[in-house]
């Protein structure tokens, strides 16, 4: 009996978004027009983590946007967000996996997703030049 119960519940968590759709997701964050700009991503599944543009990163889900702020000298800061939202193979879950493989794709974040890509505008200070690199004021 032990060893159908193990095979049911095996067949049961097959099914959950936390096999088939990981627990973490590549998004790609980019600055049109204003590459290397530093962007700090922030949310309580993610913490807090900087890029340089454009970038792509590997996050780990959760249910909570992650926001971006973006900063580059000679251009207006940018911010944005990356949503969060639920997976549609959590709803099949309730079928195949039941309450059990619901909370375990509920805890691990498999549940949800992330919009693939977030651009993040920063329009240029008008009269601003940045410095000259250290090695061209040599010459």
């Amino acid at each position: 009996m032990r060893r159908v119960t193990i095979v049911a519940l095996a067949f049961h968590l097959a099914g959950c978004a936390t096999i088939t759709r990981g627990t973490s997701q590549v998004v790609a964050v980019t600055t049109p027009g204003v590459p290397g700009a530093t962007c700090t991503l922030t949310s309580p599944s993610v913490g807090t983590q900087v890029v340089v543009t454009p970038a792509t990163i590997s996050l780990p889900k959760g249910r909570d946007a992650v926001s971006v702020r973006c900063e580059k000298e000679c251009y207006q800061d940018g911010a944005g967000i990356i949503a969060s939202n639920m997976e549609g193979m959590a709803a099949g879950n309730l079928i195949l996996g039941g309450v059990v493989g619901l909370g375990v794709d509920a805890a691990s974040g498999a549940m949800n997703s992330y919009s693939p890509e977030v651009q993040i505008v920063m329009p240029p200070i008008p009269g601003c030049r940045p410095p000259a690199p250290p090695s061209a004021r040599r010459l």
